[in-house]
């Protein structure tokens, strides 16, 4: 039965190349995914580690208690501190740090890198005993000396077209600032190397800038041989004073940098997982239908066996060995072709703009086993129901002629099973209609309801088939008896043309859903960016703990075109156990730049102690216009009883709550700032000239955004933009599968109907008519799948699509026709193209030979 099973493996070399390259591909997207996740891993943990490899502990300043910023101590790290543990028993020596944040403009005048404020570190240079601080190399120039001087990383420098000599403005906390550029170092810094920026100034200048004179933000401390970290931590800790500083460990503090920077990064390695599942779901189809086909075709030699002598266990045992084998083959090509996926995902992840820490790869025992355990697994599991219809066959076939096709399944127990699918899935997404958010409970309903109506199709697709294919057949019929025959080649074995087009129905369903809930959302974020905003512009800052300096608000409402400009304060509001956003705005101009829709209430009464609010949070604390709210603002202690003045339909543009302007400054993370400025322009105007005027006004501060309407929007739509990107690959995932599976069922089907075919070529069928058959027979596959998988996808994107009602009020399911003929269109091409090359195998048949084979 070995000899048997590796005999019937090579017997059909196409066939089997087919199939490994289908499981292949699921097998090089799971291991390439997770050698992808422990390379990267490992090259950040390195990173991390090697920035404090010369770091035993390090001394941090403790937070003062709450309630005590009114009588705040002075800095304890100083350099009398530094000096005092320079004396400590197995201290090597004192680096003090003085560590912050600094964005920069490019040569151009745009921000570099400025999306991401962790990403843009700042540092003072201290130089060590021999001049030089080890932790940043100098390649280029010198150390900065003064206030007026700094240095950047390579990166850094190359990214914003730097050289030494050059005037470099940036901006920390406030306002603009013009330094010249004296030196270029390298770091290991992951923040930096994982895209963002390095400024490093004199220590004066960086404690002027980051601390207080004479203070630091932190002393790092190495050790002498023989001293270990913990007893170093614990000698330090006691000359400390224990309420103004601590002593963190070089391993604690690069443990938490690399946690950090693993959380940043997990989405990178949860998406390519999405594609493997996919791959390996719509696979599982292809290697089914392969191997069911394959025994059809071996009935008689099956019989044979069974009739010397071999039992239904060696049968069965026969075709899964024959699974592993071309299980272990997948897998170990899916492996190598993995690690090619692992070494070039970080360029493709890079084309974001997040540069990814470059590295060995790490072939770890996880990725193997996963590879061993996906490619066997699948294709055993996808073996097991054709090795059981094989153990089936009696020792009486082979007295039979002709191959017999294998028994289908009962169609009231397939109609029972897919309606009994069918019917609860559905149900579960109809009862999405009326839901009002898309939480996790109604999440996992529309997945298990999803994915039940999926089942179902699957179940019900060969009962679908013969009506589907009989009225698509009168399009094929045009073409004579050669659409005809391939109407009637298609539903010869309504189970086998199903499963063929199963692969196309599902990566259709879900792209055509996934399409129709993207562009959905993508013009109900466009309208809903647009309908809060009666501004024409929006300056903002990057984070909410920075502020726009008050004198480029009033240096704004001075620039010729504008008209109206409104500041706007943004704070916390914390109502029960909920933390909002509330702003802070001037009534008497806030009309001009919001576009609120009050539904009860007005802006008329805000002031001190008299708020607005929106519907949602009306709806959950059940308050509506001259009731109280029980909520506390900014970082106080107490909560206290709020009048609500007016209620307005969920505006993004407004937040959650709307304050008056004083006292939403008093409780803001930086007192008395200002975090947006809303401008309308004198007649509505936006331009270039325009934008380049406020972007004077604030001093091209690259802390500040300024962006009008359009950008706004394209802003909103964006990461649903890019994860329609992402998620049209599954269609292209899809479709190679799908090219695989109907060019192996075409392939088998051309050798069953050798002699069939030799008939047609003996009665004057020419050979362009038999290729046309054979591709017409695909394409009606192939329209078949499609049809299915857009009923389906639509219907899923009808009834899921109530969730993103729920959330956000301008949803309207929005059709993209356009996209969907494409992807209509595609299919039919894969069809086409599947179809090449078993259409000229069945054409260069003999027809003499092809009888006497048959």
């Amino acid at each position: 039965m070995l000899r048997t099973a590796l005999r019937n493996v090579f017997a059909h070399k196409a066939r089997l190349a087919m199939t490994v390259l289908a499981v292949c591909l699921g097998v090089a997207f799971v291991s390439g995914t997770l050698v992808f996740a422990d390379s990267s891993s490992a090259a950040y943990r390195a990173a991390a580690s090697k920035n404090f490899a010369d770091t035993a502990v390090t001394v941090i300043p403790k937070d003062p208690p709450p309630g005590s910023a009114g009588d705040r101590p002075a800095p304890v790290l100083d350099d009398a501190l530094a000096a005092e543990l320079a004396d400590v028993p197995g201290v090597a020596e004192v680096r003090p740090a003085v560590d912050g944040s600094a964005v920069l403009n490019a040569a151009d005048g745009a921000p570099l890198r400025a999306d991401k404020a962790w990403a843009n570190p700042a540092a003072a240079y201290v130089p060590g005993k021999n001049g030089e601080d080890t932790r940043y190399p100098l390649v280029e120039g010198r150390a900065p000396h003064n206030g007026g001087e700094l240095a950047v990383d390579t990166g850094t420098a190359e990214a914003g077209g730097f050289g030494i000599g050059d005037t470099v403005t940036l901006a920390t906390d406030g306002p603009v600032m013009a330094k010249r550029l004296v030196g270029i170092v390298t770091t290991d810094d992951t923040r930096v190397t994982a895209g963002g920026t390095l400024t490093l100034f004199d220590t004066a200048t960086a404690q002027e800038l980051f601390a207080s004179p004479g203070a630091y933000t932190g002393i790092d401390l190495s050790a002498e041989p023989g001293t270990g970290e913990a007893e170093l931590a614990d000698r330090v800790t006691a000359v400390l004073p224990s309420d103004r500083a601590e002593a963190v460990t070089g391993t604690a503090q690069a443990d938490q940098q690399a946690i950090l920077v693993d959380t940043l990064t997990r989405g990178y390695a949860k998406l390519p997982m999405i594609f493997a599942g996919v791959s390996l779901f719509i696979g599982s189809f292809l290697v089914v239908n392969t191997f069911t086909m394959l025994v059809n075709r071996r009935n008689r030699e099956i019989a044979l066996l069974r009739a010397i002598g071999a039992s239904r266990r060696q049968v069965v045992g026969s075709v899964l060995l024959e699974a592993v084998l071309l299980g272990l083959a997948a897998s170990a090509l899916g492996f190598l072709l993995g690690l090619g996926i692992a070494r070039v995902l970080p360029d493709i992840l890079s084309m974001t703009g997040e540069t990814l820490p470059r590295g060995p790869l790490v072939i770890g025992p996880r990725p193997i086993a996963a590879a061993l355990g996906v490619g066997v697994g699948v294709t055993v599991l996808a073996a097991w129901l054709p090795s059981r219809r094989a153990a089936k066959v009696a020792p009486v076939e082979a007295m039979r002629s002709a191959d017999r096709q294998s028994t289908a399944t009962r169609p009231w127990i397939r109609c029972a099973a897919g309606l009994g699918l069918l019917v609860p899935g559905a149900g579960l997404l109809v009862s999405l209609a009326g839901a009002e958010d898309a939480s996790v409970e109604n999440l996992q309903t529309a997945m298990l309801g999803c994915a039940a109506v999926g089942a179902a199709m699957i179940v019900l697709a060969p009962l679908l088939a013969a009506p589907v294919i009989r009225m698509s057949g009168r399009l094929t019929g045009r073409f004579g008896i050669s659409g005809r025959l391939a109407r009637d080649n298609a539903l010869r074995d309504p189970r086998r043309t199903a499963a063929t087009a199963a692969t196309l129905m599902i990566s259709t369903a879900l792209v055509a859903g996934l399409a129709v809930i993207g562009n959905s959302t993508e013009q109900a974020l466009d309208h809903q960016a647009a309908a809060g905003l009666g501004a024409d512009y929006v300056i903002s800052t990057r984070t909410p703990t920075t502020g726009i300096d008050p004198d480029a608000v009033e240096r704004v409402a001075d620039t010729a075109a504008v008209r109206t400009a409104t500041a706007v304060t943004d704070s916390t509001l914390f109502v029960g156990g909920d933390v909002r956003q509330i702003s802070g705005v001037d009534p008497g101009t806030v009309d001009d730049t919001m576009k609120l829709d009050f539904t009860s209430g007005s802006l008329d009464d805000l002031g001190p102690g008299r708020i607005a609010v929106s519907s949602t949070i009306a709806r959950e604390h059940g308050v509506s216009a001259g009731d109280e709210l029980n909520a506390r603002m900014g970082p106080g202690e107490d909560f206290t009883p709020y009048t609500v003045v007016g209620v307005y339909r969920d505006n993004p543009t407004a937040g959650d709550a709307l304050g008056a302007l004083g006292e939403v400054q008093e409780s803001s993370f930086r007192p008395g700032s200002v975090q947006r400025i809303l401008v309308r322009t004198n007649g509505g105007v936006t331009s270039q000239a325009t934008e380049a005027q406020l972007r004077a006004a604030v001093d091209r501060n690259p802390l500040l955004k300024v962006a009008d309407r359009g950008a706004l929007i394209r802003e909103a739509g964006g990461a649903v933009s890019s994860l329609l990107t992402l998620f049209y690959g599954l269609l292209a995932i899809g479709a190679v599968i799908a090219v695989l599976g109907i060019v192996n069922t075409m392939a088998i089907s051309v050798a069953e109907r050798t002699r069939e075919i030799g008939v047609l070529r003996a009665i004057g069928m020419d050979r362009a008519g038999i290729r046309r058959m054979i591709r017409l027979e695909a394409v009606t596959v192939a329209a078949f799948g499609t049809l299915l998988g857009l009923a389906g996808g639509l219907f899923g994107a009808w009834a899921v699509g109530s969730l993103a009602n729920g959330a956000i009020e301008q949803y309207r399911l929005v059709v993209p026709w356009g996209t969907l003929l494409l992807v209509c269109l595609g299919s039919l091409a894969i069809g086409g193209v599947a179809a090449t090359l078993p259409a000229r195998r069945a054409a260069a048949l003999s027809p003499l030979e092809a009888v006497a084979e048959g």
